[in-house]
C-alpha cells in the first residue's frame, strides 16, 4: 500500500465545471487529511499553476504543491464526470487529476511521488481502467496496485 494515497483523498464521479472549482473541491478535500486551511491549500495549488499548467495531456492532470506545514507527502485524485478544460499542453480537457502536496523540505519524496503517479498516468491501460471506474474504491485499488504502488 502507497504511503501517499488512501480512501479519504479519492474521489470519484465529481461534477463540476471548471478548473477552479475542481481544485477547491481538492483543496477542501485535502484540508480534512492534512489540516491545513483550504484557502492556503488552494492557493497554494494555483500559484504553481501560475507557473505552468499541470495539465500534462491525454485527459490528465497532476497539480501539484509544498506547503510550510504539511506532515507528510499526501496524494488526493478525481475522476472528473465530464472533461473540463485544464489549460492543459494539449488543449485537451482533463477528466483524471492526481493533486500532490508535500513539506516544504520534501524535495527528493515529492519528485519521486510526481515521477511515480506520472509513470502510473502514462500507462494507457492504467488511464482507461481509471475512466471506467465507478466508485473511490475502485479507483483507489486501480491506484494501488499499479505502479504507484511499487514506486512509493
Amino acid at each position: 500500500m502507497i504511503n501517499f494515497l488512501n480512501s479519504q483523498g479519492v474521489m470519484a464521479d465529481v461534477r463540476v465545471g471548471d478548473k477552479k472549482t475542481l481544485l477547491t473541491l481538492m483543496a477542501g478535500q485535502a484540508a480534512k487529511i492534512t489540516g491545513i486551511h483550504e484557502r492556503v491549500v488552494l492557493d497554494a495549488v494555483i500559484q504553481r499553476e501560475k507557473l505552468g499548467s499541470t495539465g500534462v495531456g491525454k485527459g490528465i492532470a497532476i497539480p501539484h504543491a509544498r506547503l510550510k506545514d504539511c506532515p507528510r507527502v499526501v496524494g488526493l485524485f478525481a475522476q472528473v464526470h465530464q472533461p473540463i478544460a485544464f489549460d492543459a499542453l494539449d488543449d485537451q480537457p482533463v477528466d483524471l487529476v492526481f493533486m500532490l502536496l508535500s513539506p516544504d523540505g520534501a524535495g527528493a519524496d515529492h519528485l519521486q511521488a510526481l515521477a511515480a503517479i506520472s509513470r502510473l498516468l502514462r500507462d494507457g491501460a492504467v488511464t482507461e481502467r481509471l475512466r471506467g471506474a465507478t466508485s473511490a474504491d475502485a479507483l483507489l485499488a486501480l491506484l494501488t496496485q499499479g505502479e504507484l504502488a511499487k514506486a512509493a
